[in-house]
């Protein structure tokens, strides 16, 4: 496995370049277990995705998925692994995103934070589910109102999205966080409701960025849905065996989820691009073997055999 992920390692590097060259992104990440030799014990590993998407609003970046390991959560991971980067950002609410978004020195910030409106909606609908608040439901209808919307002009040119989002949700969202705010004054910050609506009231602009932009997305469920699969496969392993395993799986999963995205057999691609390295495909022609340019080879058609 060591062996192939050096193989692959190149391809990785360049999905990499694709996805940080893109204008808009998103990140999340996922614990993962890596075995902590002489300790008799697992500690906490993580891996990063990051992910580009243009299929909803029709652009013409290829989509694919970039992962990274790390040993620890902490915020200078995202920061080195987003050096360079100029762009929208989609993130959940994680802490160690927030100095991206600052101002360095005198250097004005080049990354702009995207909320995830479902991440809010989550809020609310786990107090529902406790407590059939109806207050949590009538914030579930005006999200539900907001992705009616979505739902209308996926696939939509950006133009045609922006317009759309700001003949229609904009004065939806304007309403919302009305009833928000005057709700919120009448809960305690110590109630799991009161908790709700602050979180989406003290991320408003970066919850509602989406409606600025028709290359934005209302949330975050690109890099959602890159880290299911690693939540799935982490299943059949008990942990990685050592940081340098951590780093062969973000190569493994890049050239997996981007090769899904790109609606190829996993497999199939994999085996195909490998056999052509290891014959000395030229690499200054790496970029042919891409996920989104590959070709499969043609079958070798066997003549038939005419009947006696």
């Amino acid at each position: 496995m060591g062996h192939a992920g050096w193989w692959y390692a190149p391809l990785a590097e360049l999905i990499g370049f694709h996805v940080m060259a893109a204008p808009a992104i998103h990140s999340d990440d996922t614990p993962i277990q890596v075995l902590a030799p002489g300790l008799g014990r697992t500690r906490t590993g993580r891996l990063w995705a990051y992910v580009v998407d243009e299929r909803p609003w029709a652009g013409d970046r290829a989509p694919a998925a970039f992962y990274r390991y790390s040993p620890d959560r902490k915020g200078e991971r995202p920061r080195d692994h987003l050096t360079g980067y100029q762009g929208f950002l989609h993130t959940d609410a994680y802490s160690g995103y927030e100095s991206l978004y600052r101002p360095q020195g005198n250097k004005a910030p080049t990354i702009t934070q995207v909320a995830c409106m479902a991440h809010a909606r989550r809020y609310f609908f786990d107090v529902y589910d406790a407590t059939k608040s109806l207050i949590a439901e009538e914030a579930l209808r005006r999200i539900q109102e907001l992705y009616v919307i979505e739902t209308d002009i996926n696939g939509q040119p950006a133009e045609i999205r922006h317009a759309e989002r700001q003949a229609r949700a904009a004065p939806l969202l304007a309403s919302f966080k009305s009833w928000a705010e005057a709700e919120r004054r009448r809960l305690s910050s110590k109630t799991t409701l009161g908790r709700a609506l602050q979180y989406s009231l003290s991320r408003w602009d970066a919850l509602t960025r989406y409606t600025t932009d028709g290359r934005l997305a209302i949330d975050n469920n690109s890099a959602e849905r890159a880290i299911r699969g690693i939540a799935m496969t982490r299943k059949n392993y008990l942990f990685l065996g050592f940081d340098e395993g951590g780093r062969r799986a973000a190569i493994f999963y890049t050239i997996i989820q981007t090769a899904k995205l790109n609606g190829l057999n996993p497999q199939a691609y994999m085996a195909d691009a490998i056999d052509r390295m290891a014959k000395g495909y030229p690499i200054n022609r790496l970029t042919e073997l891409l996920p989104w340019n590959w070709k499969a080879p043609q079958a070798t058609k066997q003549p038939q055999q005419r009947a006696a």
